[in-house]
């Protein structure tokens, strides 16, 4: 598919844009960039992004009309977080801990957002097989929207790349968010607080003021969050499995969309100010701006993980350790597809289903539950 073409044809979907990236900063950390004020726009290579050769010829015969509705279609752009602790955003010890389609539906102003485990068994986007996440650390967002292209049968050439410090500032100009933080979760989310903003002489034990360089939360319930504990509760490990982890940042995400929806203006643009700095992204960003306006058109309807409920094992795999695998992966984009396009009965593409038998044989006898 020529991306250009497709772009054009998609105007209304860069308010949802907006929104997302100023909600998605929640999801992982990276430090301050550097340099000028603006989003970093990426020079993305899209011939190394791998597309199943069948999804390719489906999507390229579906856009050649030239009377396309620029205002309709599925636009789905990927978001990752990744544990970044310099100025480098590409390629590297940069494993992205937080993967995420977000799909946008612009016939039924419809926003799907579908987290892809970490810890998932998959191809990692160059014919070789491990935990989803190390795509990213081996060959940038190029590789990373690889493995989510070859293990979905999707077609992803945009991405944003998001941190920390946008989310805090960006949740701090929209007046927080409404987040129900469980009393189990609270002493894990103080604790992350205090790793973000203490002193630590060791590396591994951090002391920080209550009061003075944070805000603790002391009791259960619907509350308010502000940036560094809304923050703090995306990190949450330690309660439940990857799961809860992954519902916790995309409750962030979809409160911080509402929370945009009734911003004036004024704070919208102060928002995407704090986050713009912390981003890099392939989406061509001037291009949001003057359509501010529309962003309560779009509903979030559907967050989910993948692989799905019911449809998934965990256990430890060699030296890979723990593992999420999926049972199916077939049976799996088959329901990602229903969720996604409304497919009944969706028939996975041949190289699909190489690499889900390649799961199944590599898994089979090696999972230890």
């Amino acid at each position: 598919m020529d991306k250009k073409k497709w772009v054009k044809h998609i105007p209304l979907f860069i308010v949802e844009v907006l929104v997302l990236i100023i909600a998605v900063a929640a999801l992982y950390v990276i430090l301050r960039t550097t340099g000028e004020n603006g989003v970093k726009k990426a020079k993305i290579d899209e011939e190394k992004i791998a597309v199943n050769e069948e999804i390719k010829e489906k999507v390229t015969e579906n856009t050649e009309g030239e009377n396309v509705n620029e205002y309709t279609g599925i636009y789905n752009i990927a978001f990752f977080g990744v544990d970044a602790r310099d100025e480098n955003l590409g390629k590297g010890n940069n494993r992205s801990d937080t993967i995420m389609i977000c799909s946008v539906d612009m016939d039924k102003h419809e926003v799907r957002l579908i987290s892809i485990y970490r810890d998932t068994y998959l191809n990692v986007g160059n014919d070789s097989y491990g935990k989803c996440n190390k795509a990213y650390a081996l060959g940038g967002p190029e590789q990373a929207l690889s493995m989510i292209n070859m293990n979905t049968d999707l077609y992803v050439t945009d991405y944003i790349t998001v941190g920390f410090e946008g989310l805090m500032e960006a949740v701090d100009a929209l007046g927080g968010v409404e987040i129900d933080v469980r009393e189990e979760e609270i002493s894990h989310l103080n604790n992350y607080q205090i790793s973000m903003v203490g002193n630590s002489e060791d590396g591994k034990n951090f002391t920080a003021t209550a009061g003075v360089d944070y805000t603790p939360v002391t009791e259960p319930g619907l509350q308010t969050l502000n940036g560094l504990q809304a923050t703090a509760y995306c990190r949450i490990r330690y309660i439940g499995d990857d799961f809860e982890r992954t519902q916790r940042q995309r409750d962030v995400l979809v409160a911080l969309m509402e929370k945009a929806k009734t911003a004036p203006v004024s704070k919208l643009m102060d928002a995407m100010n704090a986050v713009f700095p912390h981003i890099v992204t392939s989406v061509d960003i001037e291009d949001i701006i003057p359509v501010l306006g529309m962003i309560g058109d779009y509903k979030v309807t559907v967050s989910d993980g993948f692989p799905f409920a019911g449809m998934l094992n965990g256990g430890t795999i060699g030296l890979e350790g723990s593992c999420i695998v999926p049972i199916s992966l077939e049976d799996n984009v088959v329901k990602l597809h229903e969720i996604l396009y409304g497919e009944e009965n969706y028939e996975p593409t041949k190289e699909l289903k190489s690499f889900s038998a390649q799961v199944e044989a590599d898994t089979k006898d090696r999972l230890q539950y």
